[in-house]
Parts: C-alpha cells; sequence; structure tokens
C-alpha cells in the first residue's frame, strides 16, 4: 500500500518559504530532511544537500527541512535563523518546535531523508549520514534524470569524519543521558558544586573543575574560570555550547595543556581562544598531525555558559 506525504502542518514559522503542503507540492519530486542545528551528524550531510538543490532543483527536485529541536535553547527561531543563514541554506525549512511533522512522519532520528515521488508517495527513506551516492541516484530516477554525482567536499565542521580514527563517541553532559564523568566524588544534580580534575582520565572519560551546575540537559558554569576536560581520540572535537541570553563569554582551549597551534578547529585561534556567542555546535580541535589520544579542556573566562554534548569526527 502506497504511503502518501503526510501534512507539513503545525510548524511555528517557515523560512525561505510560505507554508507548504503536499498538494503545494504534488507534481515536483520532494526530499524532506529532518535536522537540528547541533547535530554534526546534519552538518557533515548538509553539503550533499545543498548540492543536490543546486544541481536537480531545474529538474523538479523540491527539499524540505524540517527544524526539529533536540535540545531546549533551539527552539529559538532566531536561532534556527542563524543557522540558515551560515549554512547558505536557501530551500524551504519548517520549524517544528512542538514535533508536530516529526510525529506525523514517526520520524526518530537527526539526520533523516524521504523521497517523495510527483505523485506524493514515498519511494524512499535513509537515516543518518553516509549513502550518498545510491541517495542521489534515488532522487535521479525519481527526476527521471541520469547524471554523475555532483561533486561535494565539506570543509570545517562540514567535513566527513576520518572514522579510521574516531574512538569517542558523542557524549552528553546533562545528568538525564550524562556518561563517563570522572570528577571525584561524583555529580550533584541541579545544585551548584565546586568540582576537581582527577588526576587520571581516562579514554572518553570527562570532568569540571570550578563551580558548576549539573542540570538534566547541560552543565553551565556558575564562575569565571571553570572548566571541562575531556580524553578522546578523533581528528576533531566539537562541543555543543549556549551562553545565558545576551552574554557573549570568552573561552580558551588547550590540548594536552599547551596551545592547539595549528591543531585548532574553526571556532578558535592557533592559542585557543574563541568567544562563546550563540547557541550551536562549536569546533575546537583539528589534529593537523596524527591523530591519537589527547586531553582536551576549555576554560569559560565568565559564568553562565551551558555545554550539552561533545561529539567528534
Amino acid at each position: 500500500m502506497a504511503v502518501h506525504l503526510p501534512p507539513l502542518s503545525g510548524a511555528a514559522e517557515w523560512l525561505n518559504s510560505q507554508p507548504l503542503g503536499p498538494d503545494d507540492l504534488r507534481g515536483r519530486v520532494v526530499l524532506v530532511n529532518f535536522w537540528t542545528l547541533t547535530c554534526i551528524n546534519w552538518l557533515r550531510q548538509e553539503p550533499y544537500v545543498r548540492a543536490w538543490v543546486q544541481a536537480y532543483r531545474d529538474d523538479g527536485l523540491v527539499v524540505v527541512g524540517v527544524h526539529t529541536p533536540e535540545f531546549s535553547f533551539e527552539h529559538d527561531v532566531d536561532q534556527v535563523r542563524r543557522a540558515v543563514t551560515a549554512r547558505s541554506i536557501d530551500y524551504p525549512v519548517a520549524v517544528d518546535n512542538d514535533y508536530a511533522i516529526w510525529q506525523a512522519f514517526d520520524n526518530h532520528y537527526w539526520p533523516a531523508l524521504y523521497f517523495v515521488d510527483r505523485d506524493g508517495v514515498f519511494r524512499d527513506e535513509h537515516f543518518g549520514e553516509g549513502r550518498y551516492e545510491q541517495s542521489e541516484r534515488s532522487l535521479q530516477q525519481l527526476l527521471g534524470i541520469e547524471r554523475d554525482p555532483v561533486p561535494v567536499k565539506g570543509v570545517g565542521p562540514e567535513a566527513e569524519a576520518d572514522w579510521d580514527n574516531l574512538r569517542t563517541p558523542e557524549t552528553y553532559l546533562g545528568f538525564s543521558r550524562g556518561e563517563h564523568f570522572a570528577s571525584p566524588d561524583g555529580p550533584a544534580l541541579d545544585e551548584r558544586r565546586a568540582y576537581h580534575l582527577p588526576e587520571r582520565l581516562g579514554l572518553n572519560q570527562w570532568a569540571l573543575a570550578g563551580e558548576w551546575t549539573i542540570g538534566a540537559e547541560s552543565v553551565v558554569v556558575d564562575q569565571a574560570g571553570g572548566s571541562i576536560a575531556f580524553r578522546f581520540h578523533a581528528r576533531d572535537a566539537h562541543v555543543v555550547l549556549a551562553p545565558a541570553p545576551g552574554r557573549s563569554i570568552p573561552f580558551r582551549v588547550l590540548l594536552d595543556g599547551e596551545v592547539p597551534g595549528p591543531s585548532h578547529g574553526v571556532d578558535v585561534d592557533a592559542d585557543g581562544n574563541g568567544v562563546l556567542q550563540d547557541g550551536r555546535l562549536y569546533q575546537l580541535v583539528r589534529q593537523d598531525d596524527a591523530v591519537r589520544e589527547r586531553t582536551l579542556e576549555i576554560t569559560f573566562g565568565e559564568p553562565g555558559a551551558a555545554a550539552y554534548a561533545f561529539t567528534f569526527g
């Protein structure tokens, strides 16, 4: 039995478009892309989606992005708008703050791609990164064309992960999903407390130093000089951060106690300096030499920074 594109109703707002629905899209091949702005898996997929938009728009392809937030600060439409601008997204995006479209699709993943033919019938789906050539072939088949795949090369946090050297998993910091916390005496939940680093961090462990509050979703630094240390094995290290409203918070990143130099990520300089201004994913490290086990430490110059999750690539 054919499964048809459900209504795209219930969005808090639409960006780059008036609200769209199945009747508006009939006669076009549609790619629906579920994402959330802090997701590293979506960031690494997005250059492919942008490339497909440019390559196949004139052939009848419409991409509809659906931003469904994972973290509470991602409900801010202005944050989503800034992410759309930063990623040069010019296709329609539904801001799905109440999960209405997510539930209509019975979706469970970021990112998720749904391929819909000109009659509004689902023909393919893919969850997570990868399978790019097959996905592009699916689009071509639905469009009735055959071409070489478009060349894509992501840069910065959009670059493909170094899968062969990736040995550290995504790690949440709030107590509802947090794990591998290694500060002595363990966490105190929902209360301000002083923490310190252990003598040694094991691989994939993290710890706090200074005054912090560990909440369900994030850890929040309560005093200037608070830091997070993480022992990881990956080429890239990222962290999802958000400042207190109206705040701009300087931070400093060290690798094994030294400035990162040429191994700095796009959001810090060679001396490890960065500024937290928007809630988003920050790339702290991209190792420029042989990937090996390292200790990352990020120290905040002012209180009010919330850290949600580390991701690696």
